[in-house]
């Protein structure tokens, strides 16, 4: 099937007539963020039974023919691994299509692992090995040449038959219906809007800090996140974690002081060095019931501890009994969690919670028992 590169309106408008009508669409794109804060969106990819083709928003002067396909309803709309995909549409659009079907998503629930990449499942599906030669790809530069058109069809070429397969198995299985809170987070509009005020909880070491600290990483994160926001640059060009962190120890209060924070640059402290300051200062005088809080999870008791093995020995059985990994429902974490009394988690929700999640609190309330010999577990309803 020959792939069509759109670089002309005309172009995109008669492509848009001809698949307007499609039940569904395999989509990907391609991108670049490693100087910006905002993803730079340098292709889109389509494909339907009929065509494939590279869109491309680098020199088309309106994405919303194709953009309007994409949000009709009635049109499913194909990814693998969606999130980043999806977040290139939330900035075109400020909401996102659906519905959506995400393959990586369909895989997982059919036993496929966990997380797994888009060449292994089309392996795995299909039998084709894919080329990855260009993944490397800086895909702002113009021209592009057919060998990278190509390699960007291969995105959607074989999505097409991983979607179709991954659909009957679905069906087969009755399983379709688990995957409809996964899309359904997955096209909630504020998962993808800035944060900056709560941003600080996503920075590495922040569990070491406490009190008022921690309300000087918040400023601090806020500030930066704006910042990055405004300048569209990524964070770590402004200050990064490693020095939020230590300012937040720290808390210097003159540019003299800043000498005290190993590996802040000159030309941050001449940059940025007066706002830190306000910023930290203005943390200090917050009262202590305004300062966030992180809560660190108590640990186990031994006792505990085995109950948690005991969960999760039920959990591998359960996911062996659904040929699905049990890293896909539940990392030992989560079981922690669970046996800490927390009742808000994924494995309590949804598809896990139908296969897995149930079984693991009725164990917990003495509503069903487990019983082994050599061969394997047994469960009993009580």
């Amino acid at each position: 099937m020959t792939v069509e590169y759109i670089n002309e309106q005309a172009h995109l408008i008669d492509f848009c007539q001809r698949i307007a009508h499609s039940s569904w669409l395999a989509v990907d794109t391609e991108f670049l963020r490693e100087k910006t804060y905002y993803p730079q969106l340098c292709l889109i990819q389509v494909a339907n039974d009929d065509y494939i083709a590279c869109i491309d928003p680098l020199v088309l002067d309106d994405l919303n023919p194709i953009l309007d396909i994409f949000y009709d309803p009635n049109v499913t709309v194909v990814f693998h691994a969606a999130r980043q995909d999806l977040e290139l549409f939330y900035l075109l659009r400020n909401s996102l299509p659906a519905p959506i079907f995400d393959t990586q998503l369909a895989a997982t629930v059919l036993g496929y692992g966990e997380q797994i990449g888009y060449g292994n499942l089309v392996k795995m599906c299909l039998d084709v090995d894919l080329d990855k030669a260009h993944s490397r790809t800086d895909w702002t530069k113009r021209p592009l040449d057919p060998a990278q058109i190509d390699y960007a069809a291969d995105d959607v070429r074989y999505l097409r038959d991983v979607y179709k397969l991954l659909s009957q198995e679905l069906d087969q299985k009755n399983r379709r219906h688990w995957l409809d809170d996964d899309f359904a987070a997955l096209t909630n509009n504020d998962s993808f809007k800035p944060e900056p005020e709560t941003i600080w909880r996503k920075i590495k070491g922040a569990g070491r800090l406490k009190g008022v600290q921690l309300a000087v990483l918040q400023r601090l994160a806020a500030w930066r996140e704006q910042r990055a926001l405004q300048s569209n640059r990524p964070r770590r060009w402004i200050v990064k974690d490693d020095i939020l962190i230590d300012l937040a120890k720290l808390a210097p209060d003159s540019l003299e002081k800043f000498t005290m924070v190993r590996g802040l640059e000159n030309s941050v402290i001449e940059r940025h060095g007066k706002r830190l300051l306000d910023e930290i200062k203005q943390a200090k005088t917050l009262p202590k019931e305004q300062w966030p809080i992180l809560k660190k999870p108590q640990p186990l008791t031994h006792q505990q501890d085995a109950v948690v093995d005991a969960l999760l020995a039920l959990l591998r059985k359960l996911c062996d009994e659904q040929s699905i990994a049990p890293s896909a429902v539940a990392t030992r974490k989560d079981i922690e969690r669970l046996v800490s009394g927390e009742h808000d988690l994924p494995i309590t929700q949804g598809w896990r919670n139908e296969i897995v999640g149930h079984h693991l609190q009725q164990f917990l309330n003495g509503k069903l028992s487990v019983t082994a010999d050599t061969s394997q577990l047994y469960t009993h309803q009580q």
